[in-house]
């Protein structure tokens, strides 16, 4: 079944990436061929996201129920979702830089990202703060729950509140209709499950390999 997902995986981001450079695009005042970028970085930007929930979920499952597998299923998703925003922060750079002539602007996105990036990396050090497993995990979950807090705030509210270079209404228009025709609609939302697919396998890879990590600690301490 795990080589089936893996090739399914493997599939569906090569069509994606064949559809994001190959396929014709309308063209759109102001964006024009740059415009495919939205196949990759939109995603990716989803991806950080529905990572950060998860992460926050499973750290309130774990304040609930105090066991360990709930904080490792945390960890992960959280550090998958910060690879995902690293990545985001990137495809979007090189995006300004074609467009606007600098990889960054200190534009409101740009902003919202790299203080989520702070806010997760300290996240990761809080974690490597602390040697009490225990205590660890209680103080990393409640800390997730309240990091994740912020995720909306800086996605979705403080862009369109503060004036941005950031195009506007490339995906859904101000009368909230779609704003895209039915290929690059298609293969927009093909990506979008591609991703997630990609994600959840990843996922997948790291939760397996924290508890094999787990399982080699409880075995040494029990020596």
């Amino acid at each position: 079944m795990n080589n089936i997902y893996k090739i399914i995986v493997f599939l569906f981001i090569s069509i994606v990436l064949v559809g994001t450079f190959a396929a014709p695009i309308p063209v759109i005042p102001g964006l024009y061929d740059k415009a495919r970028i939205i196949y990759l970085h939109v995603p990716m930007s989803w991806i950080a996201v529905l990572s950060f929930l998860l992460s926050m979920i499973n750290s309130v499952q774990y304040l609930r129920k105090r066991d360990v597998v709930y904080d490792l299923k945390a960890y992960s998703t959280a550090e998958v979702g910060f690879i995902f925003t690293i990545l985001a922060t990137v495809t979007g750079s090189l995006w300004a830089k074609f467009n606007w002539g600098s990889y960054w602007n200190w534009d409101p996105r740009e902003t919202s990202i790299f203080i989520l990036l702070l806010i997760y990396g300290a996240y990761f050090s809080l974690r490597s703060a602390i040697e009490n497993p225990e205590q660890k995990a209680k103080l990393s979950s409640v800390y997730s729950i309240i990091a994740f807090v912020t995720v909306p705030f800086f996605i979705f509210i403080m862009p369109r509140i503060v004036e941005s270079l950031h195009p506007a209404d490339t995906i859904v228009n101000a009368q909230g209709k779609i704003n895209m025709n039915p290929l690059m609609l298609s293969i927009f939302l093909f990506s979008l499950l591609s991703f997630t697919l990609l994600f959840f396998w990843i996922l997948n890879i790291k939760i397996r390999s924290e508890k094999l990590k787990l399982a080699r600690l409880l075995k040494i301490n029990n020596k």
